[in-house]
C-alpha cells in the first residue's frame, strides 16, 4: 500500500485531499453534490438504455471521466462519484457493477466484466481511533485491455490487471496480475499463464474442479 501522507490539517479542504490521494474526511458539500449528480443521472440512463441507446450514451459522457465507443453498461450501474471512472472502447459490463471511483479506475478496450462485479478503490485505516474518526482514503485501479472478470469479482484497490488476462468467478484481486494470467480463488492466485489465441471460456471451464471458480 502506498503512503497517503497523515492525518494533520495542512490547509487543504477535504475534496483538495481526496484528489491528491491522500488521507480525508468524507464531509465536504462538494463530495455530496457530485455523487448525487450521477445517482440523478444514472437513474436516467437506466430509464434511457432500453428505449434510445444514443441517449444513453450520452449520459454515460456525462457521468464518467471519459468513455469508448461501443461501450453497453447494463444497469444496475452504481459509482461513487463517476468523473474519476475511464472507459476504453468496445467494453461490455453485465448487470450490477459497483464501481467506488474514490480514485481513478481506468478500464481498457474490449474488457468484459460479468455480473455483479466490484472495483473499490477506497482504503481505510487499521488504526481503530482514526478509522472511527472517519480518515479514509483511496488507490486506483486498473483493467488493462482485453480482460475478462467473471462474474462477482471483486478487485480492490491499488490493483492493475495486466491485459488478456482471466479472472475466475468469485474472486477477490488483492495483488496486481501480470499480463495473461489465469486467476482463480480468494485471494486470486495466478495458476497459469494463458496462450495467445487460447479459448478463455474453455480455459476456465478446465478450472470446473478448482475451488472459488464457480
Amino acid at each position: 500500500m502506498r503512503q497517503h501522507g497523515n492525518f494533520e490539517p495542512n490547509g487543504r479542504n477535504n475534496w483538495e485531499r481526496m484528489l491528491a490521494g491522500d488521507w480525508y474526511i468524507g464531509d465536504h458539500p462538494k463530495m455530496a453534490e457530485v455523487s448525487q449528480r450521477s445517482q440523478r443521472l444514472l437513474k436516467l440512463y437506466e430509464q434511457a438504455l432500453p428505449e434510445d441507446p444514443d441517449i444513453a450514451h450520452y449520459l454515460l459522457q456525462q457521468i464518467l471521466g471519459s468513455v469508448g465507443n461501443r461501450v453497453t453498461i447494463r444497469p444496475p450501474f452504481r459509482v461513487d462519484y463517476g468523473f474519476n471512472i475511464h472507459i476504453g472502447e468496445g467494453v461490455w459490463v453485465n448487470y450490477g457493477l459497483t464501481a467506488l471511483d474514490v480514485a481513478e479506475i481506468r478500464i481498457g478496450n474490449d474488457v468484459l466484466i460479468g455480473p455483479n462485479c466490484q472495483l473499490l478503490t477506497p482504503v481505510h485505516p487499521l488504526e481503530h481511533e482514526t478509522r472511527r474518526a472517519g480518515w479514509e482514503s483511496a488507490e486506483p485501479i486498473t483493467i488493462e485491455d482485453n480482460v475478462w472478470l467473471a462474474s462477482g469479482v471483486t478487485v480492490c484497490q491499488g490493483v492493475t490487471i495486466g491485459h488478456d488476462s482471466v479472472v475466475g468467478a468469485g474472486s477477490v484481486v488483492t495483488r496486481s496480475l501480470p499480463p495473461y494470467s489465469l486467476a482463480v480463488g480468494n485471494p486470486a492466485r495466478v495458476i497459469r499463464e494463458l496462450r495467445e489465441g487460447e479459448d478463455l471460456q474453455g480455459a476456465l471451464g478446465s478450472l470446473s474442479q478448482e475451488p472459488n471458480t464457480e
